[in-house]
């Protein structure tokens, strides 16, 4: 049973207001009762808004269905879905041309381009692990993964599968570092001669470090090393630099539901800004310790020492406007009921930047943002009306907090249909702190279902990403970044590589991130980030934005075409198969969320291949059943007997694991179980098509159970 202290008037949850006064606020010069007092304020002033831009999205998705019902069956017309969209508000007016106005935001953002990891702030080694994924070894990334044929043989080192290694690796030195003269398989030693020797930054007997396309390679000398005394130069290894960014996420990748996650969540975000985060795990039978690592030092080839970063620069992601949170309750007399949760994202946004404190300050061992900016990610806001909500709530923060305006910076995750069918506009709410644009493809689709879901049936999963809308989506975001001026000063972004067994397969696909001018893209692991980079170097993206942004914006109209089927006849086999691969997905990922309290992880798919997956993934299969249900695909004993076959293999995939909890014999006893079908049968009920609601409350019931 959580208890509560009252500050300012607000019912804080006991370890969070030990957390905020005992850790967060000390050194940061604020004083705990000044504190309080504003929090309170920024509460009263904003939880009445966001439940008004909540309300409202209530209002357009009623209107949207009333429209829709009284056409059904009939194709939609373009031009009058358009003033429709328009007459409701729900698309605006397009600005007057205009250039963001972001300053003070960091080389890992602005000017340069390179992979970005996103990792669940609960985990703490992962967090390192991520953080430390700024340099990579291009070795490692490539004999342990499928990146490219074969695999390593035999206990120890496997030397055939090291020269494919080291010839691939230098292949990749040839065309990223040319020498003026020969290959780098036949390089001996020395100092090179380059194409281009103002590519050489540093070197002694260990090391040469390389600049290209803006990253940085190192090319680690030892002959004493097993692959190096066998090299004719000496080469051990070839460094990259990686995962330039990593967002810290507390939203779709995690399960937060109480005080006790959220103080867990924020104190690694704390220990992460101020350099002190640890963890230790088992492996091998050994016990390992994670912590930071320290920046990489070079003699640089003019006498002068070069430092370069040794980890991402860290941003952070809060939650959106929907959830609220039971670690903080609003007092009475505010126009949320009495004794509410308070909207989580708000409590975020003031926690969060009150950690990052301890970094601007330099209060730790390392700087995280050398430009002296707060960075924070802002999930599924639905238009311009909520990114201008969202910041004028920064503009309170740093009141709160003492801070120059606009230091604390935003990424607009642009997710949701009504953001994307206004991106100009809803850049022009935060063009003043605007820090990057990020196409969030899972999301988007799982709204762009639950926004026309009375429209008709939607074409089957994996036929969306071939619909039109998607195509204009992604041209789209580039085109319009760049036309408001992100190149050069904001990241443009590009979503996630869901399959991390899955090295060659990214390595063919994922240059198409680069290729479309997005100087950023989502990967899963470090190795990914490392095998990513390579992509940067192939590629010139800012040369690729200058092009790109001289093509005409692909049309709204295209964005809004609605993916239905129109007169598909499935056959009871290809329902099956549909509805049996949504099911298996839903339970794969809920089972963990719910029983465990793991938000992101590699959930094996109808096929046992390994994806990663998160709340978004979620979203489309929940809402994709309830199209087809509300429409008559499918019917509920089709549904049922999906989830009941399902729940049998996830059983079985799950096997090995001794904290699972099996769901295909225990029916309704099993709280997983009840919350995956509650996902698909209330699945037109949830706001926006939104998953957390369902989810929270189930776990918060285990986990009371587990207390009792």
């Amino acid at each position: 049973m959580t208890s509560y202290v009252d500050r300012a008037g607000l019912s804080v949850a006991a370890e969070l207001a030990a957390f905020i006064e005992d850790s967060a606020l000390p050194g940061t010069g604020l004083a705990v009762d000044a504190f309080w007092i504003g929090a309170a304020d920024i509460f009263a002033r904003f939880a009445p808004e966001n439940a008004a831009l909540l309300a409202k999205r209530d209002r357009l998705q009623v209107a949207i269905d009333e429209w829709h019902q009284a056409r059904v069956g009939k194709p939609i017309d373009a031009e009058a879905y358009q003033a429709f969209l328009r007459e409701i508000g729900y698309l605006v007016e397009e600005p007057e041309p205009f250039q963001i106005n972001s300053s003070g935001i960091d080389a890992e953002i602005a000017t340069l381009a390179g992979p970005q990891l996103v990792v669940p702030i609960l985990n703490a080694r992962f967090l390192l692990n991520a953080a430390n994924a700024r340099w990579g070894s291009l070795y490692d990334a490539l004999y342990g993964t499928d990146a490219i044929p074969g695999i390593a043989t035999g206990p120890g080192y496997d030397a055939a599968r090291g020269a494919q290694v080291i010839a691939w690796a230098k292949d990749f030195l040839d065309k990223a570092v040319p020498l003026a003269d020969g290959k780098w398989a036949d390089w001996g030693g020395g100092t090179p001669h380059l194409a281009d020797p103002g590519q050489l930054l540093a070197q002694d007997e260990n090391r040469l470090l390389f600049r290209h396309n803006g990253l940085h390679i190192e090319v680690v000398i030892d002959r004493s090393h097993p692959i190096g005394r066998d090299d004719p130069a000496g080469i051990a290894d070839v460094i990259l630099e990686s995962a330039l960014t990593a967002i810290c996420d507390l939203e779709d990748s995690i399960a937060a539901v109480d005080a006790e996650d959220k103080v867990a969540a924020y104190a690694n975000w704390l220990g992460l800004m101020r350099g002190d985060l640890e963890a230790s795990f088992a492996k091998g039978g050994k016990t390992l310790s994670r912590k930071l690592d320290g920046d990489r030092r070079y003699n640089g080839l003019n006498g002068e020492e070069i430092v370069l970063p040794g980890r991402s620069l860290l941003l952070v992601r809060n939650v959106g406007h929907l959830m609220t949170t039971p670690a903080l309750r609003l007092p009475d007399g505010r126009e949320a009921p009495e004794g509410s949760e308070a909207p989580e994202g708000i409590l975020d946004g003031i926690v969060t930047s009150l950690c990052a404190m301890h970094d601007l300050k330099g209060l730790g061992q390392f700087r995280n943002s050398r430009a002296g900016s707060i960075y924070i990610v802002k999930p599924k806001m639905h238009g311009p009306e909520e990114a201008a909500v969202t910041d004028r709530l920064f503009d309170a923060i740093e009141d709160l907090l003492g801070l120059s305006r606009h230091t604390i910076k935003v990424g607009v995750m642009d997710e949701e249909r009504r953001t994307s069918a206004n991106l100009a506009a809803t850049i022009h709410a935060v063009r003043n702190r605007l820090m990057f644009i990020n196409t969030g493809f899972l999301d988007r689709t799982g709204d762009e279902i639950h926004t026309s879901m009375r429209a008709g049936p939607m074409v089957r999963k994996a036929e969306m990403k071939a619909s039109d809308w998607i195509a204009a989506y992604e041209d789209r975001n580039v085109q319009i970044g760049l036309a408001c001026g992100l190149s050069g000063r904001a990241q443009i972004g590009k979503g996630m590589w869901a399959a991390p067994d899955r090295m060659a397969d990214m390595l063919a696909q994922k240059i198409g991130h680069p290729m479309s001018g997005a100087n950023t893209a989502w990967v899963p692991s470090p190795t990914a980030a490392t095998l990513h980079a390579t992509h940067y170097h192939q590629v010139d993206v800012f040369d690729r934005q200058k092009t790109r942004a001289a093509e005409p914006i692909a049309p709204l109209a295209k964005l809004l075409t609605v993916p239905l089927a129109h007169g598909h006849n499935w056959s009871e086999e290809e329902v099956r198969e549909e509805l049996a691969n949504n099911a298996q997905g839903i339970l794969g990922y809920v089972v963990r969320w719910v029983d465990q309290g793991i938000g992101c992880s590699k959930v094996p798919d109808i096929h046992d291949v390994g994806l990663m997956e998160d709340r978004a993934t979620l979203r489309i299969s929940s809402q994709h059943i309830a199209n087809w249900l509300l429409h008559g695909i499918a019917d509920d004993a089709q549904v049922d007997e999906a989830f009941g076959t399902m729940a049998a293999k996830v059983d079985a995939q799950n096997a090995g694991d001794p904290a699972y909890r099996p769901m295909a014999d225990a029916g309704a006893d099993s709280l997983a179980y009840r919350a995956a079908r509650a996902l698909v049968f209330e699945g037109i009920e949830q706001p926006n098509g939104y998953t957390e609601p369902l989810l929270h409350a189930f776990r918060q019931r285990l986990k009371a159970e587990l207390v009792d």
